[in-house]
């Protein structure tokens, strides 16, 4: 059988827009000699929708559309992600998460998600019902199993424990498949790609068949997908591969298996790429052309504009410095110099007459108290200022430039350097920034040699230094890591050889900051664990560990 591969990019409720697409791919395949054509999970609605699940006619609209492409499928079936409405009368949530088997103009079955993920991003639990057992098709002389995303994950989870009492696949090993397919919207992170597919082969040993995957692609808010569709031979091994992050259409002859190489990419080329698809599609579905960076002549905002650059184009790109008083010569000639590098537009915006007349202003309330970091958020919150300005009058997504290990420890100002509509480097923490913009001067230099090599500071207060009141990025980054990611307590850190009184340290600073990052723009998860909707720790609590 010729299968074809629908590996494409849609948009959260845009339901006219993704129907589009659909059958577009649909008729290429089609053209192609595809005998079969298979979608990403909830490709019609998008994912994920979360609590659009919810509107009162969100899933009525859904199935008008699917039948509406249903009726453009012709006697070539199509296996399309969607949801489906339970039966009025059952019990349980109202919903299925499910790939409808369209053929000949109808839908004529559907098959259910079984394990319904419910920790990190997911919470599917929410909204549907799980299936009761995984569908098997007979078409053309052939079973083919149908699962949708976790299903197929089953391995034990980080505490050694299966997250599920049942397995789709436990029990499709017992019927003598010919095929397994699994249609996914599967979120990327660091070294996604080695655990799934290596996840994968294991289930094509078990059920002695090939697997095809075929998996989302594209930015949905913070989640980013990669694509990298494949299929599986138990004997053989890869047999396809689509690239990552970016839509792409392929067919596959299963009747004529033929090796090919496993096509990975290094670590930080796949970080970057991610980066500017997930930066790319967050600003055009939510309709900026034009994006906006406050450049500090730092490599975090250097870093941001040129990943903003790639993405939306060097025309579209705006970056501003705004120095003060205390402001370094260098802070303004770097800026200036990558963006000539990236050939964006660039202004310069002083603030010191501002930070002048807000000091006069609260002088007479002040006064008797010493300076300390309520005046260096002035010039913060004073740049935000310009820089919401600017975004509100030019129409101008505006990107903030922190990074994950100073969100992590409330290195930042509320309403100040965090105001932005999108935290593109938010979980990119600052060793791998510099990695970062490594690859990104792999080429030529982008990023002036002087933002590398200086010390990284602020500039709020003269001669400020980032490691006056943080431990060196490699030890920081280290130590949050164990904290934030993998959860472990101050003693199993200080256990591995880091000092007690800098774990402390770092510790109370990440659970301090907690209400900051409640109210932080959102940022792009490239990590396992992100500072987002899969990490929910209360912003008033008492334990400590």
């Amino acid at each position: 059988m010729k299968i074809g591969l629908a590996q494409i990019n849609t948009t959260v409720g845009d339901l006219e827009g993704n129907a589009h697409i659909i059958l577009e791919a649909y008729d290429t395949l089609l053209k192609r000699g595809a005998e079969l054509v298979v979608f990403p999970e909830l490709a019609l609605c998008g994912y994920p929708p979360r609590d659009l699940l919810l509107k009162s006619r969100f899933a009525s609209d859904v199935q008008a559309t699917l039948e509406r492409v249903a009726e453009k499928i012709t006697a070539v079936p199509a296996l399309i992600g969607t949801i489906e409405m339970a039966p009025s009368a059952s019990s349980g949530r109202p919903l299925y998460n499910a790939a409808a088997w369209c053929e000949g103009g109808t839908v004529l079955n559907y098959a259910r998600k079984s394990l319904l993920p419910n920790y990190d991003v997911f919470d599917e639990e929410r909204y549907f019902e799980p299936a009761a057992h995984p569908l098997i098709i007979q078409w053309e002389g052939q079973q083919i199993g149908i699962t949708i995303c976790e299903d197929i994950w089953q391995e034990v989870d980080c505490f050694n424990r299966r997250r599920y009492p049942v397995s789709p696949i436990d029990e499709l090993s017992e019927a003598s498949l010919d095929l397994l397919i699994n249609l996914s919207a599967s979120p990327w992170h660091l070294n996604k790609e080695e655990s799934r597919q290596n996840l994968t082969k294991k289930i094509s040993q078990q059920l002695g068949c090939p697997v095809l995957y075929c998996n989302a692609v594209g930015g949905n808010d913070e989640l980013i997908f990669d694509g990298d569709s494949f299929v599986i031979d138990p004997k053989i091994g890869l047999l396809v591969q689509l690239p990552k992050f970016e839509s792409a259409l392929q067919c596959i002859d299963l009747n004529r298996p033929k090796a090919i190489p496993e096509q990975s990419g290094s670590a930080i080329k796949n970080m970057h790429d991610a980066l500017v698809l997930g930066l790319k599609d967050y600003a055009h579905k939510s309709g900026f052309k034009k994006g906006l960076v406050g450049l500090s002549g730092g490599i975090d905002s250097a870093v941001v504009a040129a990943l903003a650059t790639e993405a939306l184009g060097a025309e579209n790109i705006l970056g501003v410095a705004m120095p003060s008083a205390i402001s370094s010569e260098h802070s303004v000639t770097d800026a200036e110099a990558l963006a000539q590098n990236l050939g964006i537009d660039f202004e310069i915006l002083p603030i010191t007459e501002s930070v002048s007349s807000m000091e006069a202003s609260l002088a007479q309330i002040f006064q008797g108290r010493a300076r300390d970091v309520t005046e260096e958020n002035i010039q913060a919150r004073l740049r935000g200022i310009q820089l919401m300005a600017l975004s509100n009058k030019l129409n101008r997504l505006l990107l903030t430039t922190g990074n994950k290990s100073e969100i992590a420890v409330g290195y930042c100002t509320l309403y100040g350097d965090m105001c932005g509509g999108l935290a593109a480097i938010s979980d990119v923490p600052k060793m791998q920034v510099y990695a970062l913009a490594e690859y990104i001067n792999r080429q030529s230099e982008i990023i002036p040699s002087n933002t590398l090599e200086k010390p990284p500071s602020a500039e709020l207060s003269p001669d400020q230094k980032d490691e006056d009141s943080l431990p060196p990025y490699p030890c920081l980054d280290a130590i949050l890591h164990q904290y934030v990611e993998l959860g472990l307590s101050r003693s199993e850190i200080v256990a591995q050889g880091f000092d007690a009184e800098t774990v402390n340290s770092i510790v109370q600073k990440v659970d301090r900051n907690e209400y900051k990052r409640k109210q932080a723009a959102p940022g792009l998860k490239i990590s396992p664990l992100a500072f987002g909707i899969g990490r929910r720790m209360p912003i008033v609590q008492k334990y400590s560990n």
